[in-house]
């Protein structure tokens, strides 16, 4: 299912968006503030992002800018008051994909969301390896209904191999891969890499195999 990154500072709201969207099947990673949200971003992007725009450490209009500049294509839901219509055009602008004003009911936020994440899967922007499924601009890896948990530097390291799949890819080509270098960051890559190997087997993926070539590199291929 999703995984939603809800970013709102106001406490009765977000527990109550929390609660009714866990209610919904969804996971959620609630950041009371911009700063939590960049850092839940890293570790774990999600699927879609409901932005408030005012947070106790600056807008989430500047969060929105920094995810596009980034490259992301996350869909973006703003959450904004019946007056903030300067807000919303200028979220719209800063590349939101919608906006729904407070207050709202749960069934309007229920439908803005399945419309949301519908939005990315219709793109014809995919990576198919085996019956993987890889949506670079969401960083995410779907098979069948499970999405395959990677972190970013994890998902870089895959996509460079699904792009090349069959391929031997070396160390030194995976390392630059998350900007890396150095004794001690190898150490970090065979996490990854095993990090990889645990995703794709929790989420049941049996049709590719991720393999060590001795002395050379990895190879993704398809069984």
């Amino acid at each position: 299912m999703a995984n939603i990154l809800l970013v709102e500072d106001d406490p009765i709201l977000g527990n109550s968006l929390q609660v009714f969207m866990k209610l919904k099947g969804y996971e959620v990673e609630w950041a009371r503030d911009l700063r939590s949200a960049q850092a839940i971003n890293r570790e774990k992007p999600c699927d879609l992002v409901i932005l408030d725009l005012g947070l106790p450490d600056g807008s989430g209009l500047s969060f929105c800018r920094q995810l596009r500049e980034e490259g992301s294509r996350i869909p973006i839901l703003i959450l904004t008051a019946k007056t903030q219509e300067e807000d919303v055009v200028e979220g719209l602008n800063a590349g939101a994909n919608d906006y729904i004003r407070k207050p709202f009911g749960n069934n309007e936020l229920a439908a803005r969301i399945r419309t949301a994440l519908r939005e990315p899967l219709l793109r014809d922007d995919q990576l198919r390896v085996g019956d993987l499924v890889i949506f670079p601009g969401q960083r995410k890896v779907q098979w069948q209904q499970n999405t395959v948990d990677l972190r970013r530097k994890e998902f870089d390291i895959f996509y460079l191999m699904a792009q090349n799949c069959g391929s031997v890819i070396t160390r030194e080509r995976l390392l630059q891969a998350i900007d890396s270098e150095g004794a001690i960051l190898d150490r970090t890559l065979d996490s990854h890499l095993s990090h990889i190997r645990q995703s794709l087997k929790k989420a049941g993926v049996t049709s590719v195999r991720l393999s060590a070539v001795y002395g050379v590199g990895y190879k993704l291929e398809t069984r």
